[in-house]
């Protein structure tokens, strides 16, 4: 057998090793797919949110740091509430098939110890706990101080362009009209006449951009010209146009703003709500420098809250959306009061 001989059997058996690889991994995705269909079947997901119990919708609010114990009559699990008060639980249908309901227990420091029963199903659950009525403990020798008119203070990174100067260039595109092109690039639009080209490129500089540039004909017969460079392709730090021209030569103008691309901080303010002892507000993906300005003992002071969320009049928490936007609860510490009514 030949060295041609030998190389056929390898391309072969490549061929073969190449096509079985294949087959296992298709039936390794079978069988995955399987799997976890069969796993989702054996097992049910059930899944609620806690809230405050009040009869104020406004004021029922989500509860994080719920200890959720569930029990199926074998063993116990534990959860925790998000911050969203979001719980899920994930059981085995099989130790469920005579148990029509599961016996949770709701315990947090702050809110009555709660037991309910949740129906075995793919339902939402709902459960409001009750506050617990604590005194808010104020020192008698420390007088209650007051919060008004808060508002919320962020900044955002925006992109600003500072004009620094312009910039003005002409070129040419020397031709000699009337000539036939006979298919010797560059020719007219149409293919007729002998075309010639000319080009300038412009730098603006380190750290500068060009805005607005536009290219015209100014002398010669322009109406047999074309500024072949789009309109789009004439910003950034460096641009190239260029023009043809197929008649006699052409003069082309070129002119374009140059500016100066920087980050600043933009200052913004909005105003949260106010349900009882409790403010909230939400503030998009890109907030930075949080703080919150409030008329505290009726001076005007402005409080950071940074990214610990530390405040020295309200206990704060806050939770992302899906989105990414925020979403931001502080409620009055002891000693502290709104100076007027709340909704």
């Amino acid at each position: 057998m030949g060295p041609g001989s030998y190389g056929s059997l390898y391309s072969v058996a490549m061929k073969i090793a190449k096509t079985l690889l294949l087959i296992v991994l298709l039936l390794a995705l079978v069988v995955s797919f399987l799997w976890v269909r069969n796993v989702k079947r054996r097992t049910i997901s059930l899944v609620g949110a806690i809230i405050t119990r009040d009869q104020d919708p406004r004021k029922q609010l989500p509860i994080a740091g719920v200890v959720v114990t569930a029990a199926d009559g074998f063993t116990e699990t534990r959860s925790v509430s998000d911050s969203s008060g979001l719980f899920v639980f994930s059981m085995r249908r099989r130790l469920l098939r005579h148990r029509p309901e599961i016996a949770f227990r709701f315990r947090h420091p702050d809110y009555q110890t709660l037991e309910v029963t949740v129906p075995v199903s793919d339902r939402i659950s709902v459960v409001a706990m009750v506050p617990l009525n604590r005194p808010r403990p104020v020192a008698s020798n420390v007088p209650s101080h007051t919060i008004g008119n808060v508002a919320v203070r962020y900044s955002i990174k925006t992109k600003t362009e500072v004009n620094v100067g312009s910039a003005v260039k002409s070129f040419v595109a020397e031709n000699t009209g009337n000539v036939a092109c006979n298919g010797h690039p560059p020719c007219s639009p149409d293919g007729k006449w002998k075309a010639a080209r000319g080009s300038v490129s412009l730098d603006a500089g380190a750290g500068n951009e060009f805005r607005n540039a536009r290219a015209s004909c100014i002398a010669g017969p322009c109406p047999f010209t074309l500024i072949e460079t789009p309109a789009s392709a004439m910003n950034g730090r460096t641009i190239n146009i260029s023009a043809l021209a197929w008649s006699d030569t052409a003069t082309f103008l070129v002119e374009a703003e140059v500016v100066h691309p920087m980050l600043s901080d933009l200052v913004r303010n909005l105003y949260p709500v106010i349900f009882g002892n409790a403010l909230n507000f939400t503030l998009p993906p890109l907030a930075e420098g949080v703080s919150l300005q409030a008329d505290w003992n009726s001076q005007t002071t402005i409080f950071p809250i940074g990214p610990a969320l530390i405040l020295d009049w309200a206990d704060c928490n806050a939770r992302t959306n899906p989105d990414r936007t925020r979403v931001f609860r502080c409620e009055l510490k002891p000693g502290y009061r709104w100076t007027n009514n709340a909704s």
